[in-house]
């Protein structure tokens, strides 16, 4: 086998939701066989973790409705539009959320946290230089702005307290981030 990659041979839109859509293909494997695959197409979100000057983080406390239980996790947010920049998104997502600005956002990395079934990428930024801005969340969602100190929140993830993938993935690139790693790539 020269290649590892799959091409589409048909595909089925079985879903068209208002953020997801979902497709059954048929593709073409790197045998020359064909088998189905049924996968989500989502726009790509932000995830942020904002770093306070003093060590502090802000997490959210939010009911996620398909595991049917409530998660702690950084704030974040779906792209609203193909042309916006993930920074952009990141900007709009923490105070939308959290109620607080910040001036820079570093980019700590990006994942693809469900690679079996969707194309959807988290960019994940750390935001400095925080201001008290406006809480302004979108009609049906409910969260609830947790303070914790960020190396806190880094053992909980470690720790497998918090279940969350996004959330865990950004905390370790912003610990990795604090600890003078640099940026993940």
């Amino acid at each position: 086998m020269s290649s590892l990659e799959e091409t589409q041979l048909s595909s089925e839109q079985l879903v068209d939701g208002v953020l997801l859509k979902a497709f059954r293909d048929e593709v073409r494997l790197p045998d020359g066989g064909t088998s189905v695959r049924e996968w989500i197409d989502h726009p790509g979100a932000s995830a942020i973790v904002p770093i306070f000057e003093d060590g502090r983080t802000l997490l959210i406390r939010q009911f996620r409705y398909p595991p049917r239980r409530t998660f702690l996790e950084v704030p974040a947010g779906k792209f609203d539009a193909s042309h916006e920049a993930p920074a952009e998104v990141a900007a709009r997502e923490l105070e939308e959320e959290t109620g607080w600005r910040a001036d820079r956002f570093e980019r700590l990395g990006a994942a693809y946290p469900c690679i079996g079934y969707s194309n959807e990428c988290i960019h994940v930024f750390a935001a400095h230089g925080l201001e008290r801005g406006e809480q302004d969340l979108a009609a049906g969602e409910f969260v609830e702005v947790v303070p914790m100190d960020l190396t806190e929140a880094v053992r909980r993830a470690r720790q497998g307290e918090l279940k969350d993938m996004k959330t865990i993935t950004a905390l370790v690139y912003a610990a990795a981030y604090a600890n003078d790693t640099g940026p993940a790539s």
